[in-house]
This record gives C-alpha cells, structure tokens and sequence, in this order.
C-alpha cells in the first residue's frame, strides 16, 4: 500500500470513472507505471489496461492579511488514472 498513496475523489474523478471505467489515485513519486499497474492489480483485484501519470508541482502562495504577509506551500505530488479493461470497476464507497 506504500505506491498507492489514496484515490482521488472529485466530480471530475466520478465523471471519468463512469463514462470511460478511469479511475484517479494520488501515488508515490518515486513509482513507475508498471509499479503503479501491479499495485492496482494486487490491491483491488482488477486487471489494468493503461495507465497515465503526471507530476505536480509545488505551489506556493503568498497573501497578504491584517496580520501581515502570510506565505503558504502545497507540497508537490504525483497523480495517476488508471483504465480498467472492460467488465472491471473498483468501488470506493462499499464501506461506507
């Protein structure tokens, strides 16, 4: 579970996930795709058919307040969406 950081959920992750069977995760920045590919494989069961990657940047921000000059950073983070072959899905809210 150390590649597999936690699922994006977000309108446009739901949007993706039921029209077009993606599915959205935040992962380690060190793994690769064929890592990511197997963790998913293993964790949930499914055979994965592509996978896209894509690095974040940090952000930094600076605002200024009546306390003075506040400067915030969001830390940098690597995103994937995995596709699921056909007849697959992953459901995140079973537990719930």
């Amino acid at each position: 579970m150390s590649i597999l950081i936690k699922p994006i959920i977000t309108e446009k992750a739901n949007d993706l996930s039921e029209l077009h069977n993606r599915f959205t995760f935040r992962v380690d920045k060190g793994a690769n795709k064929i890592e990511i590919k197997e963790a998913v494989e293993k964790t949930y069961g499914v055979s994965v058919k592509n996978v896209n990657t894509m690095v974040y940047p940090v952000k930094r921000s600076t605002k200024n307040t009546k306390r003075g000059v506040v400067i915030g950073k969001i830390g940098a983070y690597k995103k994937a969406v995995i596709e699921l072959a056909d007849g697959d899905s992953i459901d995140f809210y079973s537990n719930i």
